[in-house]
């Protein structure tokens, strides 16, 4: 790959980590404020609201798989780059990021099974709900794992300011991804299922920031 293929790249991948950010946090400024976190805790409320907002749960879900679709093919055009240019961090940051985008895939799945099974008979779907909803919140769960790693190793490629503040983002991350493990067998609260998502931040706003390195004009950020 010619320097300027690199550069003919670098702008998809930026556009496609702006993507993926923006299309994951329009979903949730939809889904906190209506109520649709899906909390395996309350299932039954959890189904009453999906059958109340079908249109909004639908919507939110919309848009956040085209966020994590939009990270898996990051992924994906980070590799192709990285293999190229024989950097192997890069390789391994680009895997890892692809793999995040596909968890999170799942995870959306999973929520998006929830909408049929909040129309139909009460006990069996609450049942059914639970599971699902469980299975889907681990699932997001690894996903954040796997973005915290490819931080980590997307990181150690990037100047210095960018590398330490990187991982800070990741050592965020990670506590994020702590908080379901810390609560036992209860599971976290609502509550502290939030705080979780909110440590996640830094590391959407660290790939925010390379996805825009990469779409200014001049040489791109290292991959």
């Amino acid at each position: 790959m010619t320097l300027t293929d690199h550069h003919a790249m670098a702008r998809p991948l930026g556009a496609l980590l702006s993507a993926a950010i923006a299309f994951m946090i329009a979903g949730a400024a939809i889904a906190v404020p209506a109520g649709l976190t899906l909390n395996p805790d309350d299932t039954a409320g959890t189904l009453a609201a999906v059958d109340d907002r079908v249109g909004l749960h639908l919507l939110e879900l919309g848009l956040d798989v085209i966020g994590w679709l939009a990270l898996a093919c990051a992924g994906l055009v980070m590799a192709v780059i990285a293999a190229a240019a024989g950097r192997f961090t890069g390789l391994v940051a680009a895997g890892l990021l692809a793999l995040a985008g596909a968890a999170g895939l799942l995870h959306d799945a999973g929520n998006l099974a929830v909408t049929q099974l909040a129309g139909g008979p009460a006990e069996p779907s609450v049942a059914a709900a639970e599971a699902v909803l469980l299975t889907a919140k681990w699932t997001v769960n690894l996903a954040g794992l796997l973005w915290v790693a490819a931080t980590v190793a997307s990181a150690a490629a990037q100047a210095k300011r960018l590398r330490w503040a990187g991982a800070a983002a990741a050592v965020s991350g990670l506590a994020a991804v702590a908080v379901p493990w810390t609560a036992g067998t209860s599971g976290p609260s609502p509550e502290l299922e939030q705080v979780g998502y909110l440590l996640h931040l830094p590391v959407m706003a660290w790939w925010a920031v390379l996805g825009w390195r990469h779409l200014r004009p001049g040489p791109p950020a290292a991959s």
